[in-house]
This record gives C-alpha cells, structure tokens and sequence, in this order.
C-alpha cells in the first residue's frame, strides 16, 4: 500500500475525516461559486441546514450539462490565477468539458495514482509504460504524477505508433503498462503476429481503464501480454484516473474507491434514491478535497454497484465493474442494450476475437442491428470454407451467437462475421465500438 494508515483508516474514523471534508467542501462551493449557490438556494436551503454527510442527500444533483452551460470556468471554486492546470475532454454538443487543478489538487492527484499503481502490483524503482494520452485527456498526466510519486520510473509514451511501441516495451523492459484494455488487446495481438513471448520482455502488471471490460477481456490481455491485469477506474470530472482502483490480489472483486477522497452514491436511475449495496444503479460521486472544481453529488453515467462488507484488506468501499454508461445506453425496440452485454456474449465463443462493431440503423420505423465480430485467426483458418453442420454451421453463419444474444437480451441481431484485422483498431484512445445511425 502506498498510504496504508489511509488505506487501512477503520470506517469510524473515515467517517469522521469524509464529515469534516465535506462540511469544508460545501462552504467553498457554497461561497465561491454563485451558480451552486443560486442552486441550493432554490430547495430552500440554508447553509446551516448542512451539518454532516447524512445531509448530503438533501441536495441537488450536478451534472455534465452544468460544466458545458458554465463553459469555460463558471464553475471553479478559485480564480484562474490559482489554477495550476486546466485538462478538457471533448463533448456530445462540440463544447469541452472543462477542470482545474489548483497544485494542492494536482498533489492529491498524484496521490490517489500512486495508491492505484501500488495496489496493481507497482513497486517504487519499477518502470511504467505509460500508453494513455497526453495533452488535454486527463489520464496520461495522471499516471505518470502517480508513478513519479511513487517512485518509479517512466516511459511517456502516450498512444499510437504501435511499432514503436512494441520496441520501447522490448528495449527498455518497463514491467508495468497502463493503457486502455482494447489498446492492451492490440498489443496483445501485436505481440502473437511478431512472436513476442513473457521471455522477450518484462512485463508484469498492466492498468487497464477508462472504458468498460469484461473478465474475458482480462484473460485475453493476461495470456496475451504475460501480465496480471487490474481496473482502474476514474474520470476527468473528478479528478481524472485514480478515483478507484482493484487490488492485484483481490480481481474480480471490485475497485475500491479511495473515500477519504471521493465520497460515492449509487442510486436509481429513476427515483435519484439510493439504492442498497450490491444493486446496481448511476454512481454519483461528491468530491471532498478538490479545490479549484468541488463538485457535489456528481451524476457519472456509469452503472455499477457498491459493496461496504466485502472482506478486502483495505477499508473503503468497493464499485464493482462499470457494465455500461447512461449515455451509451442504446434503447432497441423499446429493450435497454449495453455493449458490455453484447461483448460478453460474443466472448463466450472462443472462435471469435475481442474486436467487434455494434451497427445501428432504422429500416423505416423498425430499429435493425448489425453486430459485426471478427474471426480468431486459427478459427477463421478451419472454418473458413463453407460446409459443415451443428454447431459448426451455426458458428459460420452466425446463428449461433445470433441466439445467445437473443437468449441474454432478447433481441435478434443480424450478425456478420469478418476476417481477423479488418475492423479499426484502438491506438490508444477509448474505441467507438457503437455506431448509431437512426440519427443521420
């Protein structure tokens, strides 16, 4: 553990720590930014109304939409000149959003990074690959803050330039790589074309993050790589990555999310109520320690769950995987579709590969769908040539995943099976597997 007394802090203490944070937290939105205090004004509020976390529930939600209306810095808790860096992520409307970093929040930052890289498996005097983004994304300058405060070495590779890559993980010999899970399935594939086997490097632990992936995914990239693989999760809103992380030894049993930090709600889509541990519903996080960007109740969009009592070795509360995103929600025939879903179904089948495209069109009023996968290049070699029956035939056609889809979501998708390496692939960034059409 990085911070292990913080780490490790019994709940009642945490408790006391989130209290007095938040209290701190909600003056400063309170005083400084008009637009939360006209907010808060409008529920009949006032400020001493706000004792303690278990008031928390009483106040309004924020949202995306509230950065993009406040676009650039309506929303800032300091005045620009206090402000040591400003990140951007790009927007549905074509406005970014906008954060700030005061250099008390870009050491906080630093931090919550290093707790992740720690709990993966790095270790100070370790080298970091790092493949996530430089510029205005925040995770490139997130992780390589967290690995320079833990005491590593690294690589800023950024995305893209897979060759390139593939030289520096041979020559340099980094034993940890932080990327995202489809771009570490590039190099995977990489790695099997070129021959590259665990004796050719020293890769060891990889941090796969800011888009959704499945255990299939995590067993794709640790066969394909040699590492152990582990979810970091975060988003720029907030801080960046580093809000949550899982525990090398504890995968598959969710990421904590570090509370002394991020105070988390998981709550019904519908009613805005919360909803109890285990069951799923929109994470909504407040921050406790930001300073230039506060923001209280803060609708992610990610779908996940929160456990309090899972038996973990460290004491905050776990999220489990994200399984889709509000906004990437696809609504067919009146039937919610995530493209977890569709992932995981089409991951069942060891003949097919990671690498698929989910096509949206509207046939006059009917919402058709065309999921197209790849073949596994040793599948796409034996059943290449037409023929065959059973389940063979039903694998070629595509009738067998066409029925467990159906049989998991309850729609009939057309499916279409393609040749290895024909559909994009990611170079670095997050990968656009939905293609929605019925707007053009």
């Amino acid at each position: 553990m990085f911070q292990p007394h913080l780490e490790t802090l019994p709940r009642e203490q945490l408790r006391i720590l989130q209290n007095e944070r938040f209290l701190r937290t909600f003056r400063r939105v309170y005083e400084q930014v008009p637009f939360f205090r006209q907010r808060f004004k409008q529920t009949g509020l006032e400020p001493e109304d706000i004792r303690s976390m278990d008031d928390l529930r009483l106040l309004p939600f924020t949202n995306k939409e509230d950065l993009r209306v406040n676009y650039p810095f309506g929303l800032f808790a300091e005045p620009i000149e206090n402000v040591a860096r400003l990140h951007a992520s790009s927007g549905t409307t074509g406005k970014l959003t906008v954060v700030g970093y005061t250099r008390n929040d870009l050491q906080v930052f630093g931090e919550v990074c290093a707790r992740c890289l720690s709990a993966a498996g790095a270790k100070p005097g370790m080298m970091l690959h790092n493949a996530y983004g430089y510029g205005l994304f925040t995770g490139g300058l997130g992780l390589h803050a967290g690995a320079e405060t833990l005491g590593m070495t690294v690589v800023p590779v950024s995305g893209g330039m897979t060759d390139r890559q593939v030289t520096l993980l041979l020559d340099f010999k980094p034993q940890v790589i932080s990327c995202t899970p489809s771009y570490a399935l590039t190099l995977a594939e990489t790695f099997r074309k070129q021959g590259i086997g665990p004796a050719d490097h020293q890769l060891r632990f990889a941090l796969l993050g800011a888009e959704p992936w499945t255990e299939t995914i995590r067993l794709a990239v640790e066969s394909g790589l040699g590492v152990r693989a582990t979810n970091i999760y975060g988003l720029s809103e907030i801080i960046g990555p580093g809000v949550a992380q899982e525990a090398l030894d504890e995968q598959g049993t969710g990421s904590y999310i570090w509370e002394d930090h991020f105070f988390p709600e998981v709550l019904d889509r519908e009613t805005g109520l919360a909803v109890a541990d285990g069951e799923t519903g929109e994470l909504t996080i407040t921050t406790l320690t930001k300073e230039a960007l506060p923001l209280i109740r803060y609708r992610t969009g990610d779908i996940t769950w929160l456990r309090r009592d899972h038996g973990g070795g460290r004491t905050h509360v776990k999220m489990g995987p994200v399984l889709g995103r509000t906004d990437d929600m696809l609504i067919i025939r009146g039937v919610n579709v995530f493209p977890s879903q569709v992932e995981e179904v089409l991951l069942q089948l060891p003949e097919l590969s990671a690498c698929y495209q989910i096509i949206v069109n509207r046939i006059k009023t009917l919402d058709e769908v065309l999921v197209q996968v790849e073949w596994n290049p040793p599948a796409q070699a034996m059943y290449g040539d037409p023929g065959g029956s059973g389940r063979e035939a039903a694998l070629r056609t595509g009738s067998l995943l066409q029925q467990l889809i159906r049989d998991r979501i309850g729609l009939t998708m057309t499916i279409e099976l393609v040749s290895a390496g024909s559909l994009p692939r990611s170079e670095g960034g997050k990968t656009g597997h939905v293609h929605d059409r019925r707007s053009r």
